[in-house]
């Protein structure tokens, strides 16, 4: 079991289940981190959004819709810890989602890093997703991926 677990959240199922996972295993608090990629439009929009009908990528309407989407992805998170007595953390950065997990996982002297890792299969269920991948090679603590 870790004290504190940062958990990279970006309203998949995968995502979903490594917080949940860093629930049970967390001594005291989680930290949910959702990263808004300014690099990829449809990066912050749930699987069934029409990112054609979202605002213009870049915009400020663009940004105001990527905060209100981690606001409803924390909104769900949060309520699976209700009674469980672990402290969850919301937080929202702009940039390279690695670079900043990374980042926050030393600012906040975090005990483990999990996040969700893309479901593959045949010759390619050895990879992660980029992400996973970046962060396992790149973190100063222990990384778990999460299918």
């Amino acid at each position: 079991m870790s004290d504190v677990i940062l958990v990279a959240v970006d309203g998949s199922p995968l995502s979903k289940r490594a917080f949940e996972r860093a629930l049970s295993d967390a001594e005291s608090t989680v930290i949910a981190l959702h990263v808004i990629d300014p690099t990829d439009p449809g990066y912050s929009a749930p699987l069934d959004v029409d990112v054609s009908l979202e605002p213009l990528h870049g915009s400020t309407e663009w940004y105001e819709r990527a905060n209100e989407l981690a606001d409803e992805i924390f909104e769900e998170l949060t309520a699976l810890a209700d009674g469980t007595g672990v402290e969850v953390r919301t937080e929202t950065r702009r940039g390279d989602p690695a670079r900043s997990i990374v980042e926050l996982a030393e600012q906040e002297d975090v005990d483990a890093i999990y996040v969700g890792g893309h479901g593959r299969t045949g010759e390619t269920n050895l990879l992660l997703g980029s992400v996973a991948e970046l962060v396992a090679s790149r973190a100063s603590v222990t990384v778990t991926v999460v299918r």
